[in-house]
């Protein structure tokens, strides 16, 4: 007779569903984990395909695997998608956490949703769910990125009321936002605080910082901050050097950006071609053309393998130096490489055209853009206007600012310039008036180009007109 195991094992039948139960939630783990993979590998189908095949074999989804859904939806699909399974969360008896709200105040942020993320934080709120660290974090960001400091700082303080403890992240997110919203010197005083209470900054730390000087001018400071990050031990990578050499080069201190590049080769520090070209592209525009061609000679004896950023520069030079002909053989070479040219190559070529006096040849070269499929060249429509007017076809440079569905600033003043220069100072008043009253800026020397045309001309009256008109749109304006 055949004894059955129930009966010679105390206790058998209970380990018998423990067993079940372990095996449940290891299936229910490799679900998880075929669904992160399933994501990462960016294939949503195959990971909702495999939930449906894991549900019919009787094998029941958690909240983790709704949660690892919600981020890959919110990366590869569109926010709405992920927020949709909410929905079937609790269709399925699953109630999301606080690790399924943080995903999707993150995803909606990341797809520029801010005020959605702020309604998602109130939902979770009025679920009863506290907050974590990384709520606060992804408020806070979102509120500096809609432009409101004082909330996102109110939340800063909110993190230690409610007994957290800020993370490294924390502090990057608060000093980048106010960096970011034109408050450098309270990020800088921000974090030498923390530094007396033992906080130990990170290299993107530094980065942020030293990004946030430079954009408000402070080279004395950025600099500074970059012999620091130096002496604590940490490695300045290429972004922090590129963003001080771009700072340099801003302020026309060329001598101080190259030896900043000095520096980083003499230190060892890697760096890639992106540096070499930050420092020809600033030379270009410093009108210093021959040290331009020296150091991109210099660039391909060293065999730095070129990318589409590297081939602008060089396009760039050539067209300076008018050579264009080696420009258009670039694009060859481009193709060949197996790389796609941007809206920005084209805009050289056309630019270095319309400096060639070679107008009809950059309004060929835009119908090609067309044919392309680069619709949104602005800069090019620039380019070629203002090629126009240097021509002396003034006409054909209004026909073409008329056919523009996109103008700014920079067109405004650019023909109201060459209209002046043209003596054709009512044509001028009537565009300046135009671009004033919709609300675009337009540059100072461009307005006085006008009333001084006007007044010299012997229009006193129209120059007292088109100054009080100004006035008035402005006050309008503000």
């Amino acid at each position: 007779m055949q004894i059955s195991p129930v009966l010679v094992k105390p206790g058998g039948v209970q380990s018998k569903f423990s067993e079940e139960r372990m095996v449940g939630k290891l299936s229910t783990r490799l679900l998880n984990i075929c669904v992160v993979s399933f994501c990462k590998a960016r294939q949503l189908d195959k990971a909702e395909s495999v939930i449906i095949d894991a549900v019919r074999l009787g094998i029941r989804p958690n909240v983790v695997t709704y949660n690892e859904l919600i981020v890959g939806y919110c990366r590869l699909s569109s926010f709405e998608s992920a927020y949709s399974l909410l929905q079937r969360m609790r269709e399925a008896r699953i109630n999301p956490d606080v690790v399924t709200y943080n995903s999707l105040i993150s995803g909606a942020a990341r797809n520029c949703l801010l005020s959605k993320s702020l309604d998602l934080f109130e939902e979770m709120l009025q679920r009863g769910m506290a907050p974590d660290i990384w709520s606060f974090n992804t408020l806070m960001h979102c509120f500096f990125e809609l432009g409101r400091p004082e909330e996102a700082n109110q939340v800063f303080r909110d993190i230690i009321l409610h007994g957290l403890s800020p993370c490294p992240a924390t502090f990057n997110i608060m000093i980048n936002g106010l960096c970011k919203n034109g408050y450098t010197s309270n990020a800088l005083m921000l974090f030498r605080n923390l530094q007396r209470h033992g906080f130990v900054p990170e290299l993107i730390t530094y980065n942020i910082l030293i990004n946030g000087l430079c954009k408000v001018g402070r080279l004395g400071a950025a600099r500074r901050m970059l012999k620091e990050l130096s002496a604590s031990g940490y490695l300045p990578n290429a972004i922090t050097y590129t963003t001080v050499m771009k700072c340099c080069f801003r302020s026309r201190r060329f001598q101080q950006g190259l030896e900043i590049l000095q520096e980083m080769r003499h230190k060892g520090y890697t760096f890639d071609g992106f540096a070499d070209c930050t420092v020809v592209g600033a030379l270009i525009k410093g009108g210093r053309i021959k040290e331009a061609t020296n150091y991109m000679d210099q660039m391909m004896r060293n065999g730095i393998k070129h990318d589409l950023a590297s081939y602008n520069t060089l396009m760039n030079l050539y067209c300076k130096v008018g050579k264009l002909e080696d420009a258009y053989q670039l694009l060859d070479e481009i193709e060949e490489g197996g790389l796609e040219c941007d809206e920005y190559t084209h805009t050289i070529l056309i630019d270095g055209l319309c400096k060639a006096g070679n107008i009809e040849g950059a309004q060929q070269h835009m119908k090609h853009m067309n044919v392309l499929g680069l619709k949104s060249h602005l800069v090019a429509s620039n380019c070629v206007v203002d090629g126009l007017c240097k021509a002396g076809q003034i006409d054909n440079a209004l026909k073409m600012f008329e056919s523009m569905e996109m103008r700014d600033s920079f067109t405004y003043s650019s023909l109201v310039h060459n209209l002046c220069k043209a003596r054709r100072y009512h044509c001028a008043s009537k565009l300046l008036l135009g671009c004033i009253n919709s609300g675009m800026k337009i540059l100072r020397s461009a307005q006085w180009a006008v009333i001084d045309g006007l007044q010299y001309s012997g229009f006193q009256k129209e120059a007292r007109k088109l100054k009080s008109k100004i006035r008035l749109a402005q006050m309008v304006q503000c």
